[in-house]
């Protein structure tokens, strides 16, 4: 398990149906090691805080073993060419993570790295502005159905990492499974 690209973006207006919002879902890869804070990575910043950043959702991982999916149905959708890749960060992820997915993940294990610790706190849940970065409507409806959301991590213990860094996963209770609390949270959305 690895992180492939770490990945900031600032705050930036986002055209969505002829209007502006303000948004952070924009994250582009970094070099070098970044500092982690207990509200983030150095550098990344959030515009909703209700539904993004704090303490509990301080930085957002996703798993790369989705990227395939995605990029084929943004080709299905006629936003991208089929051969057009995704960037690392393009799903607003902060830590674009190898090796492991939702299932493999529950609430309170522990992403463990050589200079600093994160752990699991929730599902990510989709929103209108995920579909404006991906380029169709139906973006957060199809991440709705697959389940394929990432997860959001507390800063256990600061620090920094960078690019490339493997981590250990510490399992924590194991009472609650990321890919089960999403379904659940859909369900009653």
């Amino acid at each position: 398990m690895k992180i492939l690209s770490l990945n900031t973006g600032r705050v930036q207006p986002l055209l969505i149906e002829g209007q502006s919002h303000v948004s952070g879902i924009r994250k582009s890869p970094r070099e070098g090691r970044v500092a982690v804070a207990p509200l983030g990575l150095e550098g990344d910043e959030q515009a909703d805080l209700s539904v993004h950043g704090g303490l509990s959702k301080a930085v957002y991982a996703y798993p790369q073993e989705h990227y395939a999916f995605w990029q084929t149905v943004r080709a299905q959708a006629r936003v991208a060419g089929w051969n057009e890749p995704l960037a690392p960060g393009a799903l607003g992820e902060n830590l674009t993570l190898q090796g492991l997915t939702e299932k493999d993940v529950w609430v309170g294990d522990v992403l463990r790295f050589a200079d600093c610790d994160l752990a699991v706190s929730e599902p990510r849940q989709p929103c209108f502005k995920f579909n404006a970065v991906m380029g169709f409507n139906q973006a957060a409806k199809l991440m709705s159905q697959s389940g394929w959301c990432g997860f959001y991590l507390a800063v256990l213990k600061p620090g920094s990492l960078q690019a490339g860094e493997a981590f250990e996963l510490v399992p924590g209770p194991r009472e609650v499974n990321i890919a089960e609390l999403f379904r659940a949270k859909m369900r009653r959305a």
